[in-house]
């Protein structure tokens, strides 16, 4: 398992959970697992996952950093 990696299919990180959760936990980095090569669900740092709880859960979040996010390629203005 390459510890460096984004994204984990979810049947390698199944076997490796214990590795990627201290990467989270100890590099404070987020680590997405996959299915198929898209992605499924994130393992975040608890810090983060306690702001998003904080705010009212995942989609008011993710309506917060819309808001004050910088465009990405694919959401700029045409």
């Amino acid at each position: 398992m390459d510890k460096s990696a984004t994204d984990h299919a979810i049947a390698e990180a199944r076997a490796n959970l214990s590795d990627l959760l201290a990467a989270v936990r100890l590099l404070s980095v987020v680590r997405f697992l996959t299915s198929r090569g898209k992605r499924q669900a994130a393992l975040v740092p608890v810090e983060l996952g306690e702001l998003v709880e904080a705010v009212g859960g995942p989609e008011r979040a993710v309506e917060i950093l819309r808001q004050h996010a910088p465009a990405a390629p694919d959401d700029a203005p045409q």
